[in-house]
């Protein structure tokens, strides 16, 4: 009621109203309910959050509070970032007001009870309503339906009236407004936007997922037609007045299944005993021009999105599949940073330019693998392909030794069929091909972050970078390693790049090499983009942008254009106008993440779905005082044992060794250990596999 009040009056800000007036309009019909709004009334008085006057009760433009973005927790609680300092307050469900997951809350702040614990909030009010719609399963019940929505942080249901149900029938997976939601106690109404399809449709369960996430699918028409009316064929005037590289044996590597080429590599002699590393980018920046409305689509979405059986792209196909794209046997237009390498893998120069390049192949990472393992070898692409290999191999050797760390995760790739039902879950190894590939778009990233930073008047430029590790979850790392036996040593309480990377190299091919690597990423920061360089930590860098993926990176769209006005002494960018763009694409980039291992992961259960009551064999990843985490070793995917279904023993948990202990028999399981399971459940909705410890463990 409280939230109700101050919604109905912040909505009216210019009137004042009677206490009966404000009742009628929240429907307070009987009198129970109207003598607990007045105690309501008299109490916001009290705090000053409304103002009276007389008998007359109005809005108050609240000037205290700290400002911040509210993130909830499937259990009910959840907690709201400070936009100003990044702290992090607790906030129980009932003090959510009507804030919804992802909205900007207005706060009052508690004090700190204990120096261990987050200082706790409650809601004044939400300043932006960011979630003004929600994808879940629509429920008819009688005189109106609900719709469950498929994000669970999203913690009620939706109400939508008879009138408003636009052909949703019961099962189907919708899109629906927010449209009212004045009352905690009730639920949000709105109306039915969109039919996306059956929801037992493993398509339609996909694309559900991704739009909860906020993933736009679809690309206004406005955009298409902009999009259409490009034209396909380079200007004459174009291709002269840029550096003509298409004679140079210039390939491409990428993935079987890829279609928009972001970059290509040319290797060649110089003539005083060096290498010329050519590391050709789509030039999208002449494409997609300010102002449009393509432009504005593509800064909206920020990212393409790589879900499990489909990519969302960030611009229409016509740009990102066929004009910007670098495809074999045709001219296109690329801006090119092209270096001088010497035989100790140093930069020695380099230049930006904008290029017209004509890619002579198309190789994938396996055909570039075999030319790297000496196969074909009187192939014309064998030779550069080797040679470039050669080079990555003393850049990977450079970086490392100055202190870079590499988790060199594989990546799951689940094989699905013609209908989206997966039938096979694989690892993609990661080659040196891909490895050559990386090193080269390191290096180019690096360089032209360094062309700014490192100039005489360095002007507002787009930096990646990540912040060192936070020093509490860098000693819980500590602690938790010296538990298999390893050592991190922290100096003034952190741990420097070298001494984390030399961590990681001792794990190697270790049992425990799988939860160590997890555990050492959780306890990183993450890496964003922002005008303000602090360097990259992770590669121990002192500075790094993102150059090499226009096609589906907004931030590297930005890079080239300020790149091409600086270079053409171009006045200063607005800092602040590129600083709220970083950190838009930065929390972009962390919903579409989040929709791409969210997706993998629904057909993970679905598949395993399939096996239940089958055996596996799998790796503990995680103990808690409620269960045992294990990863599956043939389905890659985890589950978990509930404490409460190991009934051979009474077991304890030991938080400070990791430990769950069987009291009795003394049966220990801890992260690292090997086990045999039984999977007894997989819940598609709520992507959750549960596991039965065999007793041969």
């Amino acid at each position: 009621m409280r939230q109700a009040i101050l919604s109905f009056l912040k909505d009216h800000p210019d009137r004042s109203f009677r206490d009966h007036e404000i009742a009628q309009e929240l429907e307070l019909d009987d009198n129970q309910r109207f003598l607990q709004f007045g105690r309501t009334l008299e109490r916001l008085v009290e705090a000053e959050l409304i103002e009276r006057d007389g008998e007359k009760f109005a809005h108050k433009a609240i000037e205290r509070g700290t400002i911040g973005v509210l993130s909830a927790h499937p259990r009910g609680f959840g907690f709201v970032t400070d936009v100003e300092t990044d702290e992090e307050y607790f906030i129980r469900e009932p003090h959510m007001g009507t804030a919804l997951h992802g909205d900007l809350v207005r706060v009052a702040v508690g004090a700190q009870k204990s120096p261990d614990k987050k200082r706790e909030c409650e809601v004044l009010e939400v300043e932006e309503r960011r979630r003004t719609r929600v994808v879940g399963t629509f429920r008819p019940q009688g005189s109106h339906a609900i719709v469950q929505p498929d994000d669970n942080r999203i913690l009620q249901d939706v109400i939508v009236a008879k009138d408003a149900y636009n052909g949703a029938k019961s099962g189907n997976k919708v899109v629906v407004s927010i449209d009212r939601f004045t009352d905690r106690r009730a639920s949000p109404e709105g109306r039915i936007l969109n039919v996306l399809g059956d929801a037992d449709d493993p398509n339609v369960q996909v694309l559900s997922l991704a739009m909860s996430m906020d993933v736009r699918t679809d690309f206004p028409e406005p955009v298409q037609r902009e999009a259409d009316a490009i034209r396909a064929s380079i200007p004459q005037s174009e291709i002269e007045r840029r550096h003509d590289l298409r004679d140079a044996f210039i390939f491409t590597i990428d993935p079987d299944d890829a279609k928009d080429f972001d970059d290509a590599l040319h290797i060649r002699k110089t003539g005083n005993g060096t290498w010329e590393v050519g590391v050709h980018i789509a030039d999208v920046s002449h494409y997609v021009k300010p102002d449009t409305a393509i432009e504005e689509e593509a800064m909206e979405r920020a990212t393409s999105v790589y879900l499990v059986d489909r990519t969302v792209p960030m611009l229409p196909e016509k740009l990102s599949n066929e004009l910007c794209s670098l495809r074999p046997h045709e001219d296109t237009l690329a801006f090119s940073c092209i270096m001088e390498i010497d035989k100790q893998g140093e930069l020695v120069d380099y230049s930006f330019e904008e290029t017209v390049i004509h890619s002579k192949r198309r190789l994938t990472y396996d055909e570039a693998q075999a030319f790297i393992n000496g196969d074909n070898p009187d192939d014309e692409a064998a030779l550069p392909v080797k040679r470039a290999h050669s080079i990555s191999s003393m850049l990977t050797k450079n970086r490392m030794d100055g202190g870079g760390i590499d988790f060199g995760t594989d990546e799951v790739k689940v094989v699905l069929d013609d209908d989206g039902h997966p039938v096979d879950i694989v690892v993609k190894e990661r080659m040196p091909a891909n490895r050559l590939v990386e090193e080269f778009m390191l290096l180019a990233n690096r360089t032209a972050a360094r062309h700014v930073a490192d100039s005489d008047d360095p002007k507002p430029f787009i930096y990646r970078v990540h912040d060192s590790p936070d020093a509490e979850r860098i000693q819980k790392l500590s602690n938790y390693v010296e538990v298999f036996g390893h050592e991190l040593p922290l100096t003034d309480g952190n741990a420097t790049p070298a001494d984390l990377g030399a961590l990681i190299d001792a794990i190697k091919d270790q049992p425990e090499e799988i939860v160590i690597t997890r555990a050492a990423l959780r306890a990183m920061s993450k890496a964003v983009y922002t005008t303000k360089n602090i360097g990259h930590y992770g590669l121990n860098f002192p500075y790094y942008t993102h150059f090499t993926s226009p096609i589906r990176r907004y931030p590297d769209l930005m890079v080239h254009r300020l790149l091409k006005r600086y270079l053409s002494g171009g006045d200063a960018a607005d800092q602040e106008f590129l600083e709220e763009r970083c950190e838009y694409c930065s929390e972009k980039e962390r919903d579409a993440e989040s929709a791409e291992r969210e997706s993998v992961k629904l057909k993970q259960v679905e598949y395993a779905q399939a096996h239940i009551g089958d055996e596996f064999k799998g790796v503990v990843s995680g103990v808690t005082k409620f269960g045992v985490f294990v990863e599956l070793n043939d389905l890659l995917v985890e589950g978990l044992a509930h404490v409460r279904d190991m009934d051979d023993d009474y077991y304890v948990y030991d938080e400070e060794t990791y430990t769950m202990r069987g009291k009795n028999k003394g049966t220990t399981y801890r992260p690292g250990d090997t086990v045999n399971v039984r999977i007894v459940s997989a819940n598609i909705d709520k992507r959750e596999i549960d596991l039965w410890l065999l007793n041969d463990n």
